[in-house]
């Protein structure tokens, strides 16, 4: 039976829409692993879009940068469902935890430095890639210290996609005020300060834990 205790708290996996799918799924010959590997596929696909959308315009633009964002919330719909099908139905695999964690972190590199090159400014796409990173790590740490995992934000994964989500819906009328890439900009400006207070305040609850003997 899989150690569920350092699972991510989602109340959408309670949703009916998403035990009919992950149920559907189940009854699929589509394993866990592929639906996770389908996660890093998204990423890639959203984070060549917003690469393209920085040297696009006009409807084409417009295009690119929805279809970023439809496939980031892929990315997130993959997350959610390799979880449900390995956990709910039954289907967890010995290489499992593996395939949960590693597709995570590529597709924050996929959709992070993606619309970094859109802006033309590949070291903030870098950075926040970099400080999601360390998300991540504080968070598997906790697990490895016996602090147990922390998934607070304030840019936790799915703040994280929100917020490129959003960016590439309002950059779409930039053109009425004369932009040129702020809104993803100040998107990735908001995912690296964000991950990287969210990094200090887990690394800070993780030792407040362990000094005090709780888990």
């Amino acid at each position: 039976m899989p150690d569920t205790s350092n699972r991510r708290p989602l109340a959408s996996r309670q949703t009916g829409w998403a035990v009919r799918t992950s149920r559907w799924l189940a009854g699929t010959r589509v394993t866990p692993n592929q639906i996770s590997m389908a996660g890093m596929a998204a990423a890639l696909i959203a984070g060549a879009c917003f690469w393209a959308a920085g040297s696009a315009d006009g409807a084409g633009r417009v295009f690119l940068l929805l279809l970023a964002a439809l496939f980031v919330q892929g990315r997130l719909l993959c997350n959610l469902f390799d979880g449900m099908v390995a956990i709910e139905a039954g289907r967890a695999s010995p290489d499992g935890a593996f395939w949960n964690e590693f597709p995570d972190r590529v597709s924050d590199m996929l959709i992070l430095v993606g619309a970094g090159l859109s802006v033309a400014d590949p070291a903030l796409g870098w950075a926040a890639a970099a400080f999601a990173f360390l998300t991540a790590y504080v968070r598997e740490l906790g697990v490895n210290t016996g602090a147990g995992a922390d998934f607070a934000g304030p840019m936790a994964k799915q703040h994280r996609m929100a917020v490129m989500t959003g960016a590439a819906i309002l950059a779409i009328f930039e053109p009425i005020w004369s932009g040129q890439g702020q809104v993803l900009r100040a998107a990735l400006w908001i995912v690296a300060i964000g991950a990287a207070l969210t990094a200090a305040r887990r690394g800070w609850r993780q030792v407040e834990r362990l000094r005090s003997g709780r888990n």
